[in-house]
Order: C-alpha cells, then structure tokens, then sequence
C-alpha cells in the first residue's frame, strides 16, 4: 500500500522556521520525486518545490525561493522541507505527493501528473 504522511506543521510567528516531512512507503523511494503542496483556504493548490530521488535536483517556485530548502534521506524514505523567513501568507494546508522522477524535466511536474498524494499538515504563521 502506498503511503505518504506529511507532519511537521504548526503555529509560528513570522519570521520564524518549520521542518516538514514527508515520510513514504511502499513505492521505489529513488524511483520517483517528491513534491510538496500547499492549498490556503478559498484558494487553489500551488505546488512550489519538488526534488527527484534518483538524482537529487530539485526546484523552487519563485513565491518560496531563497526561503525554503527541500532535502531527501533516500536511506529513511523521507522528504523534508525547511521553510525560514515564514510570512503570513504562507499558512495553508501542506502536502506532499510522488511522480515518476523521469517525469521531472526542467521543472517540477503539473499537479495533475504526480500519481500518489498524501495528507496535509497545517501551517499557520501569525503576523
């Protein structure tokens, strides 16, 4: 059964940091890519960083850059996502979801591309 859980969300100032992760099981972890989500309330998913396991590249969307880090532990079939500088505008639900890392040319792949999603953890940043 495929598996992925996201955690690490919570309340923060801004300002200040989360790491989130996104843990996965049962699919080849170095086969696919991770990418990672957000969904704010009355607005659309947005995914913004991804990373492929196979070799490690990885990619930001313009509104993250420079302050989120996204990393792999192929050893531990985990995804994590270290986000500094957070704003207000960052609170939303968080999730991540797995692609075929072949998929990943250029730049992360359109949502409706990635194969497995799991759930969501909220982050919430206080002005």
């Amino acid at each position: 059964e495929v598996q992925l859980q996201a955690s690490g969300g919570g309340l923060v100032q801004a300002g200040g940091s989360l790491r989130l992760s996104c843990k996965a099981s049962g699919f080849t972890f170095d086969e696919y890519a991770i990418g990672w989500f957000r969904q704010a309330p009355g607005k659309e998913r947005e995914g913004f960083s991804c990373i492929s396991n196979s070799d490690g590249r990885k990619y930001y969307a313009d509104s993250v850059k420079g302050r989120f880090t996204i990393s792999s532990d192929n050893a531990k079939n985990t995804v994590y996502l270290r986000m500094n500088s957070l704003k207000p505008e960052d609170t939303a639900v968080y999730s991540c979801a797995a692609v075929l890392a072949v998929a990943v040319v250029g730049a992360c792949p359109e949502i409706y591309e990635y194969d497995y999603w799991g759930q969501g953890t909220q982050v919430t940043v206080s002005s």
